[in-house]
């Protein structure tokens, strides 16, 4: 019986990034190739924006974006109605003793990007910011 190779916390963290990042390409591709016959999801340029596993690599938690914008809760409950589809895909291609089991939601970092910069732009904390600058000299 073969013995099994015992990888490092480290190891074991980087693989689950590479594999997560495998995944994002091999949707990123399927959706520009438009070969998920979906129309919401066609008519739509969606980019996946993150994919993360689960340290067992058995589930996939998928950040996607309308580029555009519009319709994210349309283009996300579309990629859920095709998700047996694309994990069959990804299965494919990806060529893990075991497919992750996918999952699609909206990417909110934009926004949350966006809220963070409104803040920082408020005068009362760029008064403060300034001041920690005259501080520090």
């Amino acid at each position: 019986m073969a013995r099994r190779e015992q990888l490092t916390a480290e190891q074991h963290s980087v693989r689950v990034l590479k594999v997560g990042e495998r995944v994002r390409h091999i949707l990123s591709e399927l959706l520009a190739r438009q070969e998920v016959h979906d129309e919401t999801v066609s008519a739509a340029n969606i980019a996946v924006t993150e994919v993360r596993m689960t340290p067992d690599l058995r589930n996939a938690t998928a950040y996607v974006k309308p580029l555009l914008g519009k319709g994210e809760d349309e283009i996300v409950a579309a990629l859920r109605r095709n998700t047996a589809y694309l994990q069959r895909e990804v299965a494919k291609r990806l060529g893990l003793k075991f497919a992750p089991k996918l999952k699609f939601r909206a990417d909110e970092s934009f926004e949350e990007a966006d809220r963070i910069e409104k803040l920082l732009n408020d005068p009362k904390v760029a008064r403060d910011l300034d001041g920690d600058d005259d501080a520090a000299d």
